[in-house]
Formats: structure tokens, sequence, C-alpha cells
């Protein structure tokens, strides 16, 4: 069973060698853990740092690719080199790489495909009350796009099976946290998760500019995991609602015309015509997107058994 713990990097010289130091050295029904840093494009001396706690494995950016790309790339080096398991922390810090032991084992024991450390951000002294909400909810509209029932879907300190890795394939250039859970829930893979507690805040978050920004960036990926995965949901009730709110004028007139009373109310037919347009548009873009999604699965079966070609041990 081998291990490979991956650290996405940028410009992380002051708080790597708190990651690589509190990283276990050996972890029970685990015979090898590899440690491998993603280098996005830093320009410190985050590589030296690595080099001399040992670590053999790089990947590197000459710019920055964001962290989906980073963490991308990674799996792709580690399945390469015979990952079983690989487990994904950052290089500020935040999460505790002591608890990467009982991360990994609902997985060895085949209890799940994927595990998520429940950060317990309701307890997070730094965060906001704004922000602590806004977790909860992106969790909850994550858990309802993936059919999962998982406390925190923004953590980034996770454990991801071999087999979870071939089936899951990323899209967005953002964030990859979203994205996979929704694609692994729509998969009917297994997603555990553990209560950790992080470390002091070391600095602010480089993935975003502010709470806007990752707010309208997440809201992006969730979008488009719905549009992919459950269309009919999105479609239909788009379809539905401008259906009944386009009928309405149209009902409104025609009892004002029985009535001898239909002049003054042209306005009402031309907005639920409007409306029933809307209608029609979503149901066609229903029948687009429900094709698209045949094909998407058909080429992810596809790109499975390449995987399993490339990637054979």
């Amino acid at each position: 069973m081998k291990v490979f713990v991956q650290i996405p990097c940028l410009n992380e010289e002051s708080t790597l060698h708190l990651v690589l130091e509190s990283i276990p050295k050996k972890i029970k029904n685990v015979d090898t853990i590899e440690i491998l840093i993603i280098d996005d494009g830093s320009s410190d001396k985050t590589i030296e740092i690595a080099k001399k706690h040992g670590v053999k494995h790089f990947v590197r950016h000459a710019r920055n690719m964001g962290l989906a790309r980073s963490f991308r790339d990674g799996v792709d080096y580690a399945l390469q080199h015979g990952a079983d398991i690989v487990v994904n922390t950052d290089g500020d810090n935040q999460y505790p790489q002591a608890r990467i032991a009982d991360l990994v084992q609902p997985i060895i024991k085949g209890q799940a495909e994927i595990v998520i450390g429940d950060r317990q951000t309701a307890k997070i002294a730094h965060f906001s009350i704004f922000k602590k909400l806004m977790q909860r909810f992106g969790s909850w509209v994550v858990n309802k796009a993936a059919g999962t029932n998982l406390p925190d879907a923004a953590s980034g300190f996770r454990a991801y099976s071999r087999n979870s890795l071939m089936k899951l394939n990323i899209v967005t250039p953002f964030s990859y946290c979203m994205e996979t859970i929704i694609q692994a829930g729509n998969k009917r893979l297994k997603i555990a998760s553990i209560e950790i507690e992080t470390n002091a805040k070391t600095r602010e978050s480089r993935l975003f500019k502010n709470i806007w920004h990752h707010m309208a960036q997440s809201a992006k990926a969730i979008i488009r995991s719905f549009i992919m995965f459950k269309p009919y949901f999105i479609f239909n009730t788009l379809g539905f609602t401008f259906l009944i709110i386009g009928s309405i004028p149209f009902i409104s007139f025609g009892v004002h015309w029985l009535n001898g009373n239909s002049r003054g109310h042209l306005q009402s037919l031309i907005f639920g015509s409007s409306m029933l347009v809307g209608a029609l548009l979503s149901f066609t873009l229903l029948v687009i997107s429900d094709l698209l999604r045949t094909n998407r699965i058909l080429v992810e079966e596809q790109l499975e058994r390449i995987k399993e070609i490339q990637y054979k041990k």
C-alpha cells in the first residue's frame, strides 16, 4: 500500500517546513509514504526547503496555474508512480498533518473511496459569522447536487483512493473541492468525513481575492456541475416556472375578453408570451443538456479505460 501526500505550494517557504515535519513517517497498513510537492510558480525558496527535508517528488509549473490544475497534475504524477491513495494537504500548514493516518484508514478498510477532513468551521475563531454561514450554505448546496451529507464540502484536507481518481475528471480552473464531491456523489462513490481541528492561521488565502470572489467562483463550479449531472432539476424547474408565470396573463386576458373588457390588457399578452418563450427555451436546453450528459458519460468511460492502461502498475 503506497500513499502519496501531495502539497500544492505557492511561495510557502515560511510554513512548508512545519507541514513536512508533521507528516507521519509511518501509518498502519501502509508500506510506503511519499511526499509530492506541486510548485505552482513559486519565486521563493519553497523547493530548496522541500529538498532539505528529503522530498524527492516534484511537479513544477513555470507560472501560476491555479489550485485545480495543481491538484490534477499532482494526481497524474502520483498515479504514474503507483499511488494507491492520494492525500491532499496545504502548504500553509492549515491542516493537521498528523491526522493523515486517520484520514486514510476508511479507504484502507474499504469503507470509503474519498475521505474529507471536517474543519468544524463553526468553531474556527478567525472565520467571521458571515463566512461561517456561507461555508454552511455552500456545503448544503453541494450536498444537494451530490446527494451527500458532508458537513464541510470546501475542505481541502482529503484522501482519495486510486479507484476514485480513475473516475474523477476535473474541468474547473478554480478549485477542485466542490466539483470532485459532486462528481463522486453522482458516480455513487462512497464519501466519508472525519472531524479535525485546524492549525492557527498563518496567512490569508491566495485562492481568492475576497469572500465575494470565492462565492462567485464556487457558484460557477456548482452550477456547471448541476447542469452536467442534474439537468432535469435545473431546466424543468426553470421551464415550469416560466410556463406557470406565462399562463397567468393569458388566463387573465381570457377572463377579461369573455367579460367584454379586453382593451388595455394587450401588455399582459406580451409579458405572457415572453415567459412562454422562456419556458420553450428551458425545455430545449434540457434536451440539449441531457444529450451532452449522455455523451459525457460515454467519454468518461473511455477516459477511465485509458487511465487504467496509462497508470497500470
